[in-house]
């Protein structure tokens, strides 16, 4: 066997995978797990026949590698990567790299990297998208770090990634923590679809009384339209079909409704409003799930507080094609924000991502990937500068053609006591993007008179002041132009 020069840290489901992928992609690999027996079982079984080489300690892990040395650490994020990267640099040598492939926080990233560049070691925190699968078959990979690192990796990164009709689904990011950061958003986008979907089910089923087999035909259906044409619409399809063999139902019916959650998608909110970037959408999704770990007591409120009851008692497929139509226009809005977002970052950060990059990486191997991705990065081609998805012709011309639908099935969820934050957070962005004038002139008098805060006026420059208790107002009003 061939000494490998790239080696796998951590033998988790993840890592075994993307173990696997690089090996069959013509790379002979060395892999460690700080618990032996895993090591000996991947090798046992998964492992067996391939270009795999196990190793029980670092040292041992650091020697079978030849130079330069290029470690996939696959680790959970936080102290974990800290506590395995203070193990490997007593064993380095001057131009080794490592690779951060978790869900590590992109601050935790550019601090890691100021750290061993200052050492002469290679650092690079990348994305990983596609779950298990995707990890074997062909993940989004979205690396950041220097460009020389990104090429160092390209023959490796570029062949293991998912592969689309315009290229593999790898690009490089940007400095720092950039491939974090966007793995980040990626994943505060996730959140929102799936919230989104879930709210389309609880009305398709809530409102409309739909079955596990028509909501399975119905998903099903709209996998096949260019709008909603997805991997999470796919399997969601696919849930829907899957009977408990326990209890012969539909095994979704009768999993526990309360959503776990890793951080990505609070930290994305977290970095959205430290932005002055809003994401409404998203911040709905983070809060559904918290919403929904109060299991106890929606359930003991469920019988004190009330509210309406029944279904809906119009034209059954007209409201599913309405759903259909509000689902599309929100899923726009939420892709809107987080492309804002990845925006404001690259300016903040330095990290000069290209938006039109980032939607085609995740065309393919990410669970976010679907159909439209393809429009979003045809937006941002012609136009890098544009200031808003929404503004595009093409989304700008769908949701104008959907809105009233959108509206309804809102007013409809409303009237049958149907929550749909994530909905309704994306039809107000809409509507206070569209807006030419927003109530906040009364929450900026409001500030000055309580606080003295200032505010500016519509017909003549400056910040002003009024004293607003006094009783002659005019006289007391005064200007600056400073």
């Amino acid at each position: 066997m061939t000494q490998p020069s790239f080696g796998v840290i951590g033998l988790a489901v993840m890592g075994e995978n993307l173990a696997l992928n690089v090996e069959r992609n013509g790379f002979p690999i060395a892999v460690y797990n700080r618990t032996a027996a895993v090591t000996q079982r991947f090798m046992a079984e998964r492992a067996q026949g391939k270009n795999v080489k196990d190793t029980y300690s670092l040292e041992e892990f650091v020697q079978a590698l030849a130079r330069p040395r290029k470690i996939l650490v696959m680790v959970k994020a936080g102290a974990p990567v800290d506590a395995v990267i203070a193990q490997l640099k007593p064993y380095l040598e001057p131009g080794d790299m490592l690779i951060d492939g978790g869900n590590s926080l992109y601050t935790d990233t550019e601090r890691r990297t100021k750290e061993l560049e200052a050492e002469n070691f290679g650092f690079v925190g990348m994305g990983v998208s596609g779950g298990e699968e995707g990890a074997l078959n062909g993940p989004s990979l979205m690396p950041g770090g220097t460009d020389t690192a990104y090429g160092e990796l390209a023959p490796i990164l570029t062949k293991i990634a998912a592969q689309v009709d315009d290229g593999p689904c790898v690009t490089y990011i940007g400095p720092g923590g950039a491939g974090h950061y966007v793995k980040m958003v990626h994943n505060g986008i996730e959140y929102g679809d799936m919230q989104l979907i879930a709210e389309a089910y609880d009305l398709l089923k809530n409102a409309l009384g739909l079955d596990h087999k028509q909501l399975h035909e119905v998903f099903a259906e709209w996998n096949t339209t260019d709008e909603l044409n997805s991997f999470l619409i796919e399997i969601t399809a696919d849930i829907f079909n899957f009977i408990d063999p326990d209890t012969n139902l539909p095994l979704v019916e009768v999993i526990q409704d309360a959503a776990g959650q890793k951080g990505t998608g609070r930290w994305t909110v977290q970095s959205a409003f430290e932005l002055a970037i809003p994401i409404p959408t998203m911040t709905a999704a983070v809060n559904a799930r918290v919403v929904s770990f109060y299991k106890e007591q929606r359930v003991a409120a469920s019988k004190l507080l009330t509210g309406p009851t029944g279904k809906y008692e119009g034209d059954t497929q007209d409201f599913i094609n309405k759903i259909r139509d509000a689902l599309y226009c929100s899923k726009i809005c939420s892709y809107a924000q987080g492309m804002e977002l990845l925006a404001k970052a690259s300016k903040e950060f330095n990290y000069d991502i290209s938006l039109s990059e980032c939607a085609r990486i995740w065309k393919g191997g990410c669970i976010i990937r679907a159909g439209f991705l393809d429009k979003i990065k045809s937006a941002f081609m012609d136009d890098e500068n544009l200031p808003n998805l929404l503004l595009a012709p093409e989304f700008r011309q769908s949701i104008l053609d959907r809105q009233d639908a959108w509206r309804e099935v809102l007013s409809v969820s409303n009237k049958l006591g149907i929550p749909v934050p994530a909905f309704a957070a994306s039809l107000n962005y809409f509507d206070s993007y569209r807006r030419d004038r927003l109530p906040q002139n009364l929450t900026q008098a409001q500030r000055d008179y309580f606080g003295a805060h200032t505010y500016e006026r519509t017909d003549k420059e400056g910040l002003f002041h009024t004293e607003w208790t006094a009783v002659d107002k005019e006289s007391l009003q005064t200007g600056s132009t400073d």
